[in-house]
C-alpha cells in the first residue's frame, strides 16, 4: 500500500486535533473528488513499518484526540491490508483515542456486506473504528455547511453502536465517540 500523505496536528477530518493518513487508490473515482492525486495505487510514497511507526509514536502526544484515515479509499481491498496492522496497534496503544475512517463504501451494503464475506480485514477494521463517514462524494448534492462530509448523501456512522444495534446509528456529535475495548458482535 501507499500514501500520498500524513497531516500532522489536522483539525478538518473530525473532531478535535486529528492525524491524518490519506492512503492512495481509489475506483470511485468521484467527480469534484478533492484529493483526486491519491487516485492512483501508486501515487506517493510506501507505507512501511516504519511509517507506522513514527505514526503511533506521534498519537502519543496528548494533543490528539485520534487518528483519521482517508484517501484514496481506506477500503479497497488491497489499502485493508495495508492498514489492518496500523489500526490493531493504534487501538491496543490509545483505546482512549478515536479512530475514523472515511470512505466512498457504503458502511451496510459494502463493509458489512461483500467486505465482510470476502475481506477478514473488514470486521477486524470495524470492530476498532469508531466513526466512518461512508458514501462516494456526489458533486451535484455538494453541501459546505455539512460537518465532516461534502455531500448531503454522506452518513456520519457511530460504527460500534450500529455493529451493537444491528443497523446503522448515526454519529452524534454532542457525544464522545472514543471507546475502550473492540464491540461485541
Amino acid at each position: 500500500m501507499n500514501y500520498a500523505e500524513i497531516k500532522f496536528f489536522d483539525i478538518a477530518n473530525g473532531p478535535g486535533v486529528r492525524l491524518s493518513l490519506f492512503v492512495s487508490g481509489c475506483t470511485h473515482e468521484c467527480p469534484g473528488c478533492f484529493n483526486q492525486i491519491a487516485w492512483p495505487f501508486d501515487y506517493g510514497d510506501e507505507f512501511t513499518r516504519d511509517i507506522e511507526d513514527k505514526i503511533l509514536d506521534e498519537l502519543g502526544d496528548s494533543a490528539y484526540q485520534g487518528m483519521t484515515i482517508l484517501g484514496g479509499e481506506p477500503f479497497e481491498p488491497q489499502n485493508q491490508k495495508g492498514l489492518i496492522s496500523l489500526v490493531k496497534r493504534f487501538k491496543e496503544r490509545f483505546p482512549e483515542k478515536d479512530l475514523w475512517i472515511f470512505s466512498g463504501y457504503l458502511f451496510d451494503k459494502d463493509m458489512l456486506g461483500w467486505m465482510a464475506e470476502e475481506l477478514p480485514e473488514t470486521m477486524e477494521i470495524l470492530k476498532r473504528t469508531d466513526v466512518i463517514v461512508d458514501g462516494e462524494f456526489k458533486l451535484a448534492l455538494k453541501d459546505i455547511t455539512l460537518l465532516y462530509k461534502g455531500s448531503s448523501n454522506q452518513r456520519t456512522i457511530d460504527v460500534q453502536k450500529s455493529l451493537k444495534a444491528g443497523e446503522v446509528i448515526q454519529w452524534d456529535p454532542g457525544e464522545s465517540t472514543t471507546v475502550s475495548s473492540t464491540a461485541h458482535l
